[in-house]
């Protein structure tokens, strides 16, 4: 396996590779990542994890200077996983100058995480359309955790005519249910055992969605229910799957999704929703 720091470099390795699966990260991976990467492999000649830490796409008071930076076990778990190429540029490499153009994703990036994080998705599709450009994959793989951001990688991806399939991958859970994310190292003792009820909270509402119940009073009162066990919940709601605008008595394939705070953390997660 390379580990490989600048554009240059890389550019020279992947000349001998042309055909590329690609895996973004900011690094501290977890079992959800090396899923993505095993996930990868069988897809393409080369697989390619991209480890960096986005400074555009953190808002002034987030956690950008203590987001964990851990790149040697990353890479140790990126050579067992099997990838062939790690892509670990500095902040410089990759914004050699200030980043006057950036991709603008549609009214998408207002709702949900958006409407919290303002900004977050313009700076999330900016960088990913400049290690597309620098990795030139023909596929890329993103797990479904980050749904919303899924969904503007896929529709940039469609719009922009890039020759990159996007590739969705199911979230990777502890077995209590907790989603897998680098921020759950923030989780105190405490925090952790309670991290689960997240998942647990989506699950019941994802069960009265199927039982039919309005939309509506399934968010508010699931809202609630997170305030009650002492969470923050910034949103919670019930969407439509392709576009993640409020769902329709017609639509048959939803997504329930979720950010609230524990503690000092932010956690996101969401279930899928099909109706017969």
């Amino acid at each position: 396996m390379d580990v490989i720091h600048s554009v240059a470099a890389l550019r020279e390795r992947l000349q001998r590779e042309p055909n590329n699966v690609f895996v973004p990260t900011m690094g501290n991976l977890h079992d959800g990542h090396i899923q993505l990467v095993r996930l990868a492999k069988p897809r393409a000649a080369c697989t390619v994890v991209s480890i960096f830490v986005n400074r555009l796409q953190f808002g002034p008071r987030e956690d950008f200077d203590r987001y964990p930076r851990t790149l040697q076990a990353d890479c140790e778990k990126c050579r067992s996983a099997g990838a062939d190429v790690v892509f670990a540029p500095d902040e410089r490499e990759i914004y050699p100058e200030p980043q006057t153009f950036v991709v603008e994703p549609s009214a998408l990036q207002h709702v949900l995480d958006g409407a919290v994080r303002p900004g977050h998705f313009r700076g999330v599709a900016t960088v990913v359309l400049k290690l597309f450009n620098m990795v030139r994959p023909h596929a890329a793989l993103f797990g479904k955790k980050d749904y919303q951001q899924y969904i503007v990688l896929r529709d940039m991806v469609r719009q922009l005519a890039l020759p990159i399939e996007i590739i969705p991958a199911e979230t990777v859970r502890a077995p209590d249910g907790l989603a897998l994310s680098s921020r759950n190292s923030y989780l105190s003792g405490s925090e952790r055992a309670e991290a689960p009820q997240l998942h647990a909270v989506l699950m019941r509402a994802r069960a009265r969605v199927l039982a039919g119940e309005l939309h509506g009073r399934i968010e508010r009162e699931s809202h609630d229910e997170l305030s009650a066990r002492g969470w923050q919940p910034e949103y919670l709601a019930v969407r439509r799957q392709s576009d993640l605008q409020p769902a329709t008595a017609a639509d048959r394939r939803l997504v329930v999704l979720a950010a609230a705070r524990l503690g000092r953390t932010r956690l996101i997660d969401n279930v899928e929703v099909e109706l017969p």
